[in-house]
């Protein structure tokens, strides 16, 4: 990714709203006996194709210069499901198994100090904080369960996604040779070693072991998307959501020892790979509900630098988190790197304002340099807001960047 010497370079989380035909085709696609697998057919992949060229095209209109496929390639079977940034790896890894227990059934776990361990979702500590909200269906709390099974690892994990990476990059190269656009300006999202690692392990003998098989396992998508000239985005809320899913509070020295764990498999995993065609997106788990109990960036900043990651994505826009940007002034920059501010969120229906996206961006400018700066969303857009929303929403990015362009450029 070169260095913004003329213009703010502009992008987003992933995941952008699929079309009502994709959606559709999606739906009746038909699912295997494993509970998430999902036939591919010619007349899918044809459609498929099709909606990510357009897709490509549209985000250039936008003002968008460093696009994405919006993650249709990992589209699941419900029109509303935003977690195909994590369930699509179910598809794409063997050794996985629907066992009847998930992330939202399994049994309360509790930690203690120098013993860290995930809970279930619904004993999270900003879940439990708000119960009432939470289990009111007219709170609109939107909290991430899934149309589709959970399983869990009972065998040797290996990658079998071979056809399906390689129907990802091949649409998105479509979509970019199509609109002009170099190769370098394309990116592909993939899952992280530590949150793929967030299923129940029933095989490995322990959870750092379970996560280095998830290193390996993860290692061959990344190496497909790089090979092929585009930016690979590895998604990774597990840095910064484990936090709020650790019952207790866990003390800062235990979690950021446990997250050390995470960091090197995730280094391990991109080994060799050029820093610059890798991407690293943090978010705290980012379902619409109050976040009260989200652990704060200054913890966790230094930890998301040491990986050898050329770029770093992260909410900067939601009024949880707005106030960080400030942590830069203290925060050294590695010499090279990139950071790639969500500066539109994607939790309100409330457009915002160019001026305002402007203002955000000079704000992050100011203390690492307007060269440095990428201006993001929070996270992804696709199935979170309304499409129409969501495209009025990227339009004021590409706007919001090119008025704080012409005043930090000239």
């Amino acid at each position: 990714m070169s260095r913004n010497d003329r213009r703010i370079e502009v992008s987003h989380a992933g995941s952008l709203p699929r079309t009502p035909e994709l959606i559709a085709a999606n739906e009746a696609r038909r699912v295997g006996e494993d509970g998430f697998t999902l036939e591919r057919t010619p007349e899918f992949e044809a459609l498929l194709t099709d909606a990510v060229v357009d897709l490509v095209a549209r985000q250039r209109d936008l003002g968008i210069t460093l696009v994405g496929d919006g993650e249709y390639g990992k589209a699941m079977t419900s029109a509303v499901d935003y977690g195909a940034w994590w369930s699509y790896s179910f598809q794409r890894v063997a050794g996985l198994e629907v066992t009847g227990e998930d992330l939202f059934t399994q049994p309360v776990v509790r930690s203690e100090p120098g013993k860290v361990r995930l809970t279930s979702f619904p004993d999270r500590r900003d879940w439990s904080t708000f119960k009432d909200a939470y289990t009111d269906p007219t709170s609109g709390i939107m909290t991430g369960k899934q149309a589709t099974a959970f399983p869990a690892t009972t065998g040797p994990l290996s990658y079998v996604g071979q056809e399906a990476i390689a129907s990802d990059v091949a649409n998105l190269v479509a979509g970019l040779e199509a609109a002009g656009l170099e190769r370098s300006q394309g990116f592909i999202t993939s899952l992280s070693p530590g949150s793929g690692a967030r299923i129940s392990n029933r095989y490995y003998a322990t959870e750092e072991e379970h996560i280095w098989a998830w290193a390996e396992v993860m290692r061959e998508e990344y190496r497909a998307v790089v090979d092929a000239g585009l930016v690979l985005q590895i998604d990774d809320p597990s840095i910064a959501e484990n936090w709020d899913q650790i019952n207790p509070e866990p003390s800062l020295e235990d979690y950021r020892a446990f997250t050390k764990i995470r960091v090197e498999a995730l280094n391990h995993a991109i080994r060799d790979l050029p820093a610059e065609q890798v991407r690293f997106h943090l978010c705290w788990g980012s379902w619409h509900g109050p976040h009260t109990t989200d652990i704060e960036f200054r913890h966790i900043a230094d930890l998301m630098l040491e990986i050898n990651a050329g770029s770093y994505s992260f909410e900067a826009a939601n009024a949880r988190h707005e106030h960080e940007w400030k942590i830069w002034k203290d925060l050294e920059l590695p010499a090279g790197k990139k950071i790639v501010p969500g500066v539109v969120g994607h939790a309100t229906n409330v457009v915002e304002h160019p001026e305002l996206v402007a203002d955000r961006i000079e704000r992050f400018a100011s203390v690492v340099g307007p060269e440095n700066v990428i201006a993001s969303t929070d996270c992804g857009l696709g199935g979170r807001i309304h499409p129409q929303i969501a495209v009025a929403k990227l339009a004021a990015l590409g706007e919001g960047a090119r008025i704080a362009g012409e005043r930090l450029f000239g």
